[in-house]
């Protein structure tokens, strides 16, 4: 399917790469159609790019690269509402802001993925270990390359 962006222009996107998050994602419940759109093949980073407004992408990663302790845990019910069978179907992301100096991470709440079947569901996890700002990474100026 071609689908027309604001960020990317016109892209083309297999049948088969489509997320669908049945409840869409928080504050966004009418838009429920994704996709991953990933930079290059080393890429950390990624774009979840809304199929249902041309507008409307997120930052994502995967949490596990910044915050080795992080999981998630999901109850059988999502489990169920996901198809999933194994947990190690599952792929969890989060969507990534600039705050000041620094990339954060929406650890509070999760983008659970369905490798399988692409059903996806945004959880919101009670624990307040977490947070929907949690720094994962400084970023700064980049710095000036000595002339030899």
């Amino acid at each position: 399917m071609d689908v027309r962006t604001t960020r990317f222009g016109m892209i083309t996107i297999p049948d088969d790469r489509v997320i669908t998050f049945a409840r869409g994602l928080l504050g966004f419940p009418e838009r429920r159609r994704y996709c991953l759109l990933e930079p290059g093949e080393d890429a950390c980073f990624f774009w979840l790019q809304s199929l249902d407004d041309p507008a409307l992408a997120f930052v994502i990663t995967d949490p596990a690269l910044f915050v080795p302790e992080y999981s998630v845990p999901i109850r059988p019910e999502q489990m169920s509402e996901l198809a999933l069978q194994r947990l190690e179907d599952a792929q969890v992301f989060v969507i990534v802001n600039k705050v000041n100096d620094a990339l954060t991470g929406n650890l509070q709440g999760p983008l659970v993925i369905n490798t399988l079947t692409r059903a996806g569901e945004q959880m919101v996890l009670a624990e307040k270990r977490w947070t929907t700002r949690h720094p994962l990474v400084k970023v700064g100026a980049p710095q000036a390359r000595a002339s030899a």
